[in-house]
């Protein structure tokens, strides 16, 4: 992570800048051992050289470079030859086999697999995963952590196919029924309805609202394409560089209905598994809510456990901690199972089962979700198909009625 600060150097005078840690904790190490006495120092998302130059390792490829060191360590082999063979069998992988090329470089020349997957520049790789590693090559549980780092990556990615897959055809259905609805209104219905106003007869309401809608459309339709691509980049942007418009969109999405349900299982089950899995690596409970904090994809949970993790560091319970922070409250089935692992110290198991419990809830929600989504959409089509035919219908009607 990125951090800049404000404060005094070694000489008295006012020095700011930036640097790279993996917590806040060990950024104000690294500033004390620089003898720089800070004023503020706060995580960044700034670009810097170091951060442009990395892009982060796809989930995929995490989960498969886990598998296979854990399964050739396992088999007696060591790290250094592991990665030999690794880069072996990944030729065709040009970026990959020059991360493990660096990699293997650097535990060649006596470097630890923490050091030098933390120092090498082609890949951007989670602080969970990294400090889960260090603790792992301490304690000797190397193969066991690796193990299981690539079974939690491998379910996400499952996950996210599983969503992927799942929402394909709703989103194809409803794109072909924009598309057809738009070519009905657009260039159908004005020839037709043409016809009828020639004769000089007065339109039924339907129909002019129907003649309306493809007036404004005909006429603006390049606007509105041009508006709606702006606005979608535009929302994507502040997305990803506002913090304070991510916050306040990401606090809109948890209060929607069944929505903000999914949501906040999927956070809140991802933050129980890491949790519990770097507990179990051996890394230690106060550090590993910190790490386990910043993996929210959601900014308004990120920043309730982040404000809480701190207070976990003042030697705070994180149960406790989250009923005091204002804003966001995670479910209480939540709190409640962590104080009870917290009261028991048996939150590693309390968290592993309430993940699964979390996914298994969110699996069933988005089979229903989807279930629904189908005949919904077919009747939004039908729907407007039907307005569009009445409106056509209508004027001959009346035409005949007048004969």
């Amino acid at each position: 992570m990125l951090y800049k600060y404000k404060g005094l150097g070694p000489n008295g005078k006012s020095v700011k800048g930036t640097l790279t840690a993996n917590s806040i904790e060990e950024a104000k190490q690294k500033l004390r051992t620089q003898k720089i006495y800070y004023k503020t120092l706060e995580e960044t998302k700034q670009l810097s050289l170091e951060a442009f130059s990395k892009r982060t390792m796809p989930g995929t490829l995490l989960s498969s470079f886990s598998k296979e060191l854990s399964s050739y360590l396992n088999s007696g082999m060591t790290i250094l030859t592991a990665l030999k063979l690794m880069e072996n069998q990944h030729q065709e992988e040009k970026k990959y086999v020059s991360f493990l090329s660096v990699t293997r470089t650097m535990i060649e020349e006596g470097k630890s697999l923490f050091v030098a997957l933390n120092s090498q520049k082609i890949y951007a790789l989670p602080d969970f995963f990294l400090q889960s590693l260090k603790v792992a090559g301490q304690s000797g549980k190397m193969v066991e952590v690796l193990t299981n780092m690539s079974t939690f990556f491998s379910a996400q990615n499952k996950i996210r196919k599983q969503v992927s897959n799942a929402m394909a055809y709703p989103i194809f259905i409803f794109i072909v029924a924009i598309g057809m609805s738009g070519f009905l209104i657009s260039f159908v219905v004005p020839k037709i309805i043409g016809i009828f106003q020639d004769t000089g007869q007065e339109l039924p309401a339907i129909t002019q609202f129907v003649l309306g809608i493809s007036d404004f459309l005909t006429a603006h339709y390049v606007a509105l394409l041009l508006g709606f691509i702006f606005l979608t980049l535009f929302f994507k942007f502040a997305y990803s560089k506002n913090e304070a418009f991510k916050l306040a969109v990401d606090n809109i999405l948890l209060r929607l209905p069944l929505f903000g349900t999914l949501i906040q299982n999927h956070e809140l089950g991802r933050f129980s598994y890491i949790l519990a899995l770097m507990l179990d690596s051996g890394v230690s409970y106060a550090q590993s809510v910190q790490l386990a904090s910043t993996t929210f994809g959601n900014e308004a949970m990120k920043l309730t456990f982040r404000q809480a993790s701190e207070k976990v560091l003042e030697g705070n319970k994180l149960s406790n901690a989250l009923y005091l922070i204002k804003g966001f409250k995670p479910k209480r089935n939540f709190l409640q199972s962590l104080a009870l692992g917290e009261e028991s110290s048996e939150v590693a198991s309390i968290l592993s089962n309430l993940s699964t419990l979390y996914s298994e809830e969110n699996e069933d929600k988005l089979k229903l979700l989807l279930s629904l989504m189908e005949p919904f959409m077919m009747l939004f089509i039908g729907l407007v198909v039907g307005v569009i035919v009445v409106a056509m219908l209508l004027p001959i009607f009346s035409m005949s009625a007048n004969f």
